[in-house]
């Protein structure tokens, strides 16, 4: 059995160890906002945080989060700085197909709790392992700018 924390909440699972987050999350615990891509932990629509940082839950096995805290895009509005990225990605219109923006946006999180003021090299090589294939790439970096200047 394995004991972690799901966006708050205390959860426990009974599914084979080497399960990857990503599955435990969407078809164990119902969350569906986090998404497959590669299945290579490559493209980053699965990124999720495991105590604080941003991991790709695709290719992270459930047994390596026991006694963890995991955060999913469906929480992350909760924290101020995950209010403030997810209101500069509707401000700025940052979406098209919207695939990979969860993953995006939880990668924008993480980088913005570390460092308020990114520059366009800190966004470029935090954001490094997110792949849009709509190329929303300038419309990403502009968002994690308007959001860095909210929470300033």
């Amino acid at each position: 059995m394995i004991r972690f924390t799901l966006n708050g909440k205390p959860v426990q699972t009974e599914l084979p160890d080497d399960t990857p987050l990503l599955w435990a999350v969407r078809d164990g615990f119902h969350m569906t906002g986090s998404k497959f891509g590669c299945g290579m932990g490559l493209c980053g629509a699965c990124t999720m945080h495991v105590d604080g940082d941003p991991v790709r839950a695709c290719s992270t096995p459930i047994s390596t989060v026991a006694g963890k805290s995991v955060t999913t895009i469906e929480q992350i509005g909760e924290d101020p700085v995950g209010a403030a990225v997810q209101a500069a990605w509707q401000k700025l219109d940052v979406v098209q197909c919207g695939y990979c923006q969860s993953g995006q946006i939880m990668s924008a999180t993480a980088l913005l709790r570390s460092n308020r003021t990114p520059t366009d090299a800190d966004i470029d090589a935090a954001m490094a392992g997110n792949i849009c294939r709509c190329a929303t790439y300038v419309r990403i970096r502009a968002a994690i700018h308007e959001a860095a200047g909210e929470l300033a």
